[in-house]
């Protein structure tokens, strides 16, 4: 079975018109489409999961940049969150440490020139 991500959606974008667009490529087992939990208003995201792979594989290259709703949606398959999470945390921080040890290496340079 395979997730797919279905994002840049038209907030007015139903479960059974994607459900009804993933059905053309094979057997959909379930559309969710994630709302705020507050107002119940689609955040312009969902998820699609099918049961064949090699369906799921054609449905996400036939449908991305396609326009469903007047909006050209980005369908790719899911990344498990937490593994996308580890990810971007690991990115930002070796940014960040690059950032600073560079920053104390040109302090240390300018602390040694004003030696006597």
């Amino acid at each position: 079975m395979k997730k797919i991500y279905i994002g840049n959606m038209s907030f007015g974008t139903t479960e059974d018109a994607l459900e009804n667009l993933f059905s053309k490529f094979g057997e959909v087992v379930s559309v969710t489409i994630k709302r705020d939990s507050f107002s119940e208003l689609s955040k312009g995201f969902g998820f699609v999961e099918m049961t064949d792979d090699d369906a799921a594989m054609r449905a996400v290259s036939a449908l991305n940049g396609k326009e469903v709703d007047g909006r050209k949606v980005r369908v790719s398959e899911a990344v498990e969150k937490s593994a996308q999470n580890t990810q971007n945390r690991r990115k930002f921080f070796e940014k960040r440490t690059n950032k600073a040890s560079s920053f104390k290496k040109e302090k240390r340079n300018d602390d040694n020139s004003n030696e006597f």
